[in-house]
């Protein structure tokens, strides 16, 4: 009993410490079929992580995440938009509903993810580390929906845009060129 005790023990701070030096492309989340996608496939790019929600005052930031993605895409940069009901009931679509929406009113061609939670006692191992283990400038907790994570090439997050700054912010875009390394 002793000697399960000590593995369970030494597992556990094994764990805690890969936790520690962990990085949003050392996660892995659902595409909208339910298929896993670890975030490790955009090793390399720049990507903006962001809480999306359908019946929202600020969803119209939809359009312009798509222009971010039309206009970067060819650079190495790609959103990644995880839809959440966190905040009054402004996702209460299905995964194929959101997706639905998504191509049908704004053109969406970055990836949609399956809908997960963004806070409270279920909240997503990614935005779990996005919300406590980030550098003190960047975590925090999500405050609303369309809350923004730039990610750098090398997978640390350099930058986070609150909800109410628009993608195609200057302040946004130039960030986004910034983590790109070049200029246009």
């Amino acid at each position: 009993m002793k000697l399960s005790l000590m593995v369970l023990l030494c597992l556990t701070s094994l764990l805690t410490a890969q936790d520690a030096s962990a990085g949003p492309l050392d996660f892995s989340v659902l595409d909208a079929e339910g298929n896993e996608v670890a975030l490790s496939d955009y090793d390399g790019q720049v990507l903006l992580i962001v809480n999306v929600a359908s019946r929202c005052g600020l969803t119209r930031q939809y359009a312009a995440l798509q222009q971010l993605q039309e206009r970067f895409a060819e650079r190495g940069f790609t959103v990644l938009a995880f839809p959440a009901n966190n905040f009054l009931g402004q996702e209460p679509g299905s995964n194929e509903e959101i997706q639905q929406f998504c191509s049908s009113e704004y053109g969406v061609t970055f990836p949609v993810f399956a809908k997960l939670s963004v806070k409270g006692k279920d909240q997503a191992p990614l935005y779990k580390y996005l919300t406590e283990e980030t550098n003190k400038g960047v975590r925090g907790r999500i405050r609303w929906n369309f809350d923004k994570f730039l990610v750098a090439q090398d997978g640390s997050v350099i930058e986070r845009f609150g909800p109410s700054t628009s993608p195609d912010a200057d302040e946004v875009v130039n960030a986004i060129e910034q983590a790109l390394g070049e200029d246009e």
